[in-house]
């Protein structure tokens, strides 16, 4: 999946921060440092942004390097990119081979003195998939899983806490509160998954990117794709799709804000060709969340939307 071989920006932009941290006595803040500023924070993509902003409110800065839309598995690093991650204090990110382009030099951070935290790290592996396509690797959305997304929310807690003890109680308190929402948001999407009937719990979508969705809340989840969107589906992996679709009489399939829609609109052609009308029952948000300053531009609002779509279409609503 990793194509490492390709990033040719790589070389120049660990030369671009050595040289920066070079210049600087220290590139990791002191406490002492940081009681007169905010964190300076960076994050890959928006589901951990959410989680930092949440937790350290006031007391961060966050700059996010992939935003609404953006697939952070083909993501590669922009110019401006080199800028915020220089001037950063911490660098949170995914891991699990998500930014699978980026991960060399989000590697590579704390050799060169500014701190990288994967927010997955705690996350038992003994929980995580490693389907047989994804190369030995683990599954890396894990944010389908609210109660396991929970534990990246621990992580930035501790880890700011660590930082900046001055503050402390001020990340205990606003995990604490974010963690009970939480709660109730993994609650809402168990009990309006329980709504639709057993034999139409089949999700499918472009890619596999809802298996832990799909283990956490008991549904069938079928990717056109596999995990990552750097593999590709071919004309027979649309035509069995299409005839699966037709034998079980699954009423929808959807997209995703951050996949070309052009796959599973060609599944649906090969499903009507069969005879049987298939529709596309809306969008769902997986690899990114939605535009900033709406209900889904928030991990909250995002799961809530994916949820509402998936009851609504497969109950023909």
């Amino acid at each position: 999946m990793q194509r490492f071989s390709k990033w040719s920006i790589l070389p120049v932009l660990l030369t671009v921060i050595s040289l920066f941290l070079s210049a600087c006595a220290s590139a990791a803040a002191q406490p002492e440092d940081l009681a007169s500023r905010p964190i300076r924070v960076v994050t890959t993509i928006g589901m951990i942004t959410d989680i930092v902003e949440q937790v350290g409110g006031e007391r961060v800065e966050v700059k996010g390097l992939m935003g609404p839309g953006i697939d952070p598995h083909l993501y590669k690093a922009r110019e401006s990119d080199v800028n915020k991650l220089e001037s950063a204090d911490i660098v949170f990110y995914n891991g699990l081979h998500l930014e699978a382009q980026m991960g060399k030099i989000l590697e590579q951070m704390d050799k060169l003195g500014t701190r990288a935290v994967t927010v997955t790290q705690t996350i038992d592996r003994a929980k995580l998939f490693t389907p047989p396509q994804f190369q030995g690797n683990y599954d890396p959305h894990v944010w389908f899983d609210v109660q396991m997304w929970m534990k990246a929310v621990e992580v930035v807690r501790d880890t700011l806490a660590e930082m900046d003890p001055g503050s402390a109680g001020l990340y205990r308190d606003n995990a604490a509160r974010y963690l009970a929402e939480l709660e109730a948001l993994d609650q809402y999407a168990r009990e309006q998954i329980q709504r639709i009937p057993p034999e139409n719990r089949v999700l499918i979508t472009a890619h596999d990117a809802f298996n832990y969705f799909g283990h956490a809340y008991g549904v069938d989840v079928i990717g056109l794709q596999g995990i990552s969107t750097e593999s590709e589906a071919s004309t027979a992996d649309v035509q069995a799709l299409a005839n699966l679709i037709a034998e079980r009489r699954i009423p929808a399939l959807f997209v995703e804000s951050s996949v070309p829609r052009r796959n599973v609109e060609a599944v649906q052609a090969a499903v009507r060709a069969q005879g049987f009308e298939v529709k596309i029952g809306g969008q769902l948000y997986s690899d990114a969340m939605g535009d900033p300053g709406t209900p889904e531009g928030t991990y909250i609002g995002m799961v809530r939307h994916n949820v509402d779509t998936i009851v609504q279409a497969l109950l023909g609503e």
